[in-house]
């Protein structure tokens, strides 16, 4: 199977989260910080839009005792960026650009374990593709940034 990235997601071993997390995986879905979590067997995914968000999520699951990078080698978890990929090596998850239900028209990032099998992607409870990120999501340069935003 293979799960669904968008904007920064942060991906987590699934069997590092049944020995973990408190309460195992029934916690870990009630404590999820917002409405973006997919999962498979073998990987769950959390997603957001800014990586102070990220990092706080990530400090908070390392408190926990899930290790980030050793060796800067993800262990239990990695960030992924919808455009750009695992920002760490990992020997345990690949990153890749698909097209949804096989059509070219729906690209989409997706993660999937090492080795493991081309299946449907899956999507966080209630995710269409229609306005989504991976629909919409585009990257302006600093220099194109229309200036009065900056306020």
């Amino acid at each position: 199977m293979a799960i669904l990235i968008e904007a920064i997601s942060v991906v987590i071993r699934r069997s590092a989260i049944d020995s973990k997390y408190p309460g195992g995986w029934e916690a870990f879905v009630n404590d999820c910080p917002n409405q973006t979590l997919c999962a498979d067997s073998a990987l769950a995914r959390v997603g957001f839009m800014s990586p102070v968000d990220v990092e706080s999520f990530i400090k908070h699951l390392e408190n926990i005792g899930f290790i980030y990078l050793q060796d800067n080698t993800a262990i239990d978890m990695v960030v992924v960026d919808q455009q750009n990929g695992l920002a760490a090596p990992s020997i345990w998850v690949e990153f890749g650009h698909v097209n949804l239900d096989g059509d070219a028209t729906k690209r989409v990032a997706a993660c999937q374990i090492v080795d493991g099998e081309d299946e449907p992607i899956l999507t966080p409870d209630g995710w269409e593709y229609e306005g989504s990120l991976s629909q919409t999501y585009g990257f302006a340069p600093t220099e194109h940034v229309d200036k009065s935003l900056n306020g």
